[in-house]
């Protein structure tokens, strides 16, 4: 791997020279390769992808810039976004990060909640981005439920289609999302900014203990979704949840609505991962459409 092309982005970024002692490459991540760039007393984290993903890396640096704007919790600070003849590429901070322990669960459950207490303009975001590798189609809504209908879970059915997916997926589904309404009597959600990907492989804590979020996919929306989006892989710990409810209590109907908001995730590993994932998204709807 030649990272000349890659340093002098870098150099130009933070007008300091980098000379480059080790090229330390990282597990973690399904999509992207990731390094860790050292020079002598400084470090960086890289992302790359084919220059054709350029987008995706600049949608996340958007995402990281909102989060870094909310004055809350730590995330990396964003070096450098581009792209060379080979690859695209991004730039982070390195933070050498920790598992998270009580004292930083407690934290980052008040820092989310304090995030989603700040009320946005509208529904959506102001470009696409990714979850995943798949696209998030984001309009700007006034309308919290046609939203969720046209840019997350028809979309993603739509995606399904196009991959095969067809017969009870799609009856289900259709049906689903022409009666999302009773979901939510009662319920108004406000916009607001959500990390959208927030799950334990998305945060950690750095070297004094303190909470660190990345690999968003942001958007405004209902708060709730980030909240069923912890709950869906592995999840936090109990002392997370109190910390979030002691700032901002969850409304009635919580319990339901995750599990809407989770067939989205779980339907965007169907277009991802495949089949594996099929039973238990016809199990999600069928669920729901139980409740209508």
């Amino acid at each position: 791997m030649n990272w000349q092309d890659i340093i002098q982005h870098i150099e130009s970024a933070t007008r300091r020279p980098f000379k480059l002692v080790n090229a330390r490459p990282l597990a973690g991540g399904d999509i992207n390769t990731a390094y860790q760039l050292q020079a002598k007393d400084l470090s960086y984290f890289v992302k790359l992808n084919r220059p054709d993903r350029l987008s995706m890396f600049e949608a996340e640096a958007s995402g990281l810039q909102a989060l870094a704007q909310s004055r809350l919790m730590r995330v990396p600070e964003i070096i450098v976004c581009g792209k060379t003849d080979q690859h695209a590429f991004l730039v982070l901070e390195y933070i050498a990060l920790n598992n998270l322990n009580s004292r930083s669960e407690r934290l980052l459950g008040q820092q989310i909640a304090q995030m989603h207490q700040q009320k946005q303009a509208y529904f959506g975001w102001h470009r696409d981005n990714t979850i995943g590798s798949n696209t998030q189609v984001n309009g700007q809504y006034s309308d919290w439920i046609t939203f969720w209908q046209e840019q997350r879970l028809g979309h993603q059915l739509k995606l399904a289609a196009e991959n095969g997916y067809v017969g009870r997926l799609q009856t289900q589904g259709e049906k689903l999302c022409t009666d999302l309404k009773p979901f939510f009597s009662g319920y108004r959600p406000h916009p607001a900014l959500v990390h959208g990907d927030l799950w334990r492989g998305n945060a950690a804590a750095d070297e004094q203990g303190n909470p660190v979020i990345y690999d968003p996919a942001c958007y405004f929306g209902d708060r709730e979704t980030d909240l069923a989006m912890t709950e869906l892989f592995g999840g936090f710990s109990q002392t997370f949840y109190d910390a979030y409810q002691t700032v901002y209590p969850l409304e009635a109907g919580y319990e339901t609505r995750k599990t809407l908001y989770n067939l989205y995730h779980i339907l965007n590993h169907l277009n991802l991962f495949g089949q594996g994932y099929l039973h238990q998204a016809e199990t999600m709807m069928s669920r729901l459409l139980a409740e209508l």
